[in-house]
């Protein structure tokens, strides 16, 4: 049987994406480990899952001045020899990395054990992380065309992302039914995330008097921010937070308004989903989001919106725009090459295992 480590960690954006790999990995005959930090949302999400976990020493490397600083270092050093002793347990025959602090050290360690390791890379540029990793790395996937040009040449791969197979699977009429909504006019999922959304939140809320009589929405608009004042408003509902629903949600939708986090916006993509990004604001990000979203409206997939331009009018315009034009942002996406990331990335699992099977003989 084959063997592969997964890491990644510190947000659930560096682990979801391994958790959408792991069936088709066991379809393809892999024994599953995972490496994580001791404590971090990774350790309850994987042994939820009863995959073998292992935790190790993690430390953040910040651009600004902190005194962590001075001491995370030294918990990124201790996890690189905690690593290699779990790697040298273990044997495995690949590694794959969705990023996150915790993973640098693995990488590492699977480079001085002589452990091809396949990194991916969510955003349009490295983060910090992946830019310590890369030069260890056996190849380095990406969701972004533009992203190659960071890249070391004959490293890169474009993958896109790999997307939980059950959001491929929602059911129209139960996210229907589970808003009272019918079919008779088009849905909008409105998800502001919680944090840094309040723009997107009042938008849409002071844009309901123009929205409503066309459209429908369903708005996850953050733990403690629903609008009691409007909670029994035809033909909107508010959701502080979804999870097991959010695949019949998205079903149900006929047009997204979202942040622009790679992830998600992946998953739109996967599902064709005619959508308008407003991405974090460079002063409340490292500017990934903006980025991403700038490639997806350049590829025809998205609207971006920048957030110092959302107001109720030029949301309620770019909703209009987009729900007219919505077949040829469709027809965009159906057009992606980059549509199977699961596939691709096992597939290079498998030419990284053949590829150290050979340097072995």
């Amino acid at each position: 049987m084959k063997k592969i480590v997964l890491t990644g960690g510190g947000t659930a954006g560096h682990v979801t994406p391994n958790i959408a790999l792991m069936p088709a990995l066991k379809k393809d005959g892999y024994q599953i480990s995972y490496i994580g930090s001791y404590d971090g949302i990774e350790r309850r999400l994987i042994e939820e899952l009863n995959v073998p976990y292992y935790g190790i020493s993690s430390g953040k490397l910040r651009r600004y001045f902190d005194v962590k600083n001075f001491t995370d270092p030294f918990k990124v050093v201790k996890g690189y020899f905690e690593a290699r002793k779990i790697l040298k347990k273990l044997k495995p025959d690949v590694i794959f990395s969705k990023g996150g602090f915790v993973s640098v050290p693995v990488v590492l360690a699977a480079k001085s054990c002589k452990i091809p390791a396949i990194i991916h890379e969510s955003d349009m540029t490295p983060g910090l992380a992946n830019k310590l990793a890369i030069p260890s790395a056996y190849k380095i996937c990406h969701n972004f065309p533009e992203t190659a040009d960071n890249l070391p040449e004959g490293k890169a791969v474009l993958s896109g992302s790999p997307i939980r197979q059950e959001l491929l699977t929602g059911n129209r009429f139960k996210g229907l039914q589970l808003c009272g909504f019918n079919d008779e006019k088009p849905v909008i999922l409105v998800i502001g995330g919680s944090l840094g959304a309040a723009a997107i939140n009042e938008a849409v809320r002071k844009a309901l008097p123009v929205l409503l009589p066309s459209y429908q929405i369903i708005h996850v608009c953050g733990k403690g921010k629903v609008d009691a004042a409007i909670k029994n408003c035809p033909g909107y509902i508010q959701f502080d937070y979804v999870k097991d629903e959010l695949s019949d949600l998205l079903a149900a939708a006929d047009l997204v308004i979202s942040r622009a986090g790679s992830n998600a916006i992946c998953e739109f993509l996967a599902l064709n989903k005619p959508n308008i990004l407003i991405p974090l604001p460079a002063g409340a990000s490292r500017g990934d989001q903006i980025l991403n979203a700038a490639s997806f409206e350049k590829q025809g997939f998205s609207y971006l919106l920048p957030e110092e331009m959302v107001t109720d009018e030029s949301l309620s315009k770019a909703v209009n725009e987009v729900f007219e034009n919505r077949e040829t942002y469709i027809q965009a996406m159906r057009s992606n090459t980059a549509s199977n990331a699961i596939d691709i990335i096992v597939n290079l699992c498998d030419e990284a295992v053949k590829s150290r099977k050979k340097r072995k003989k």
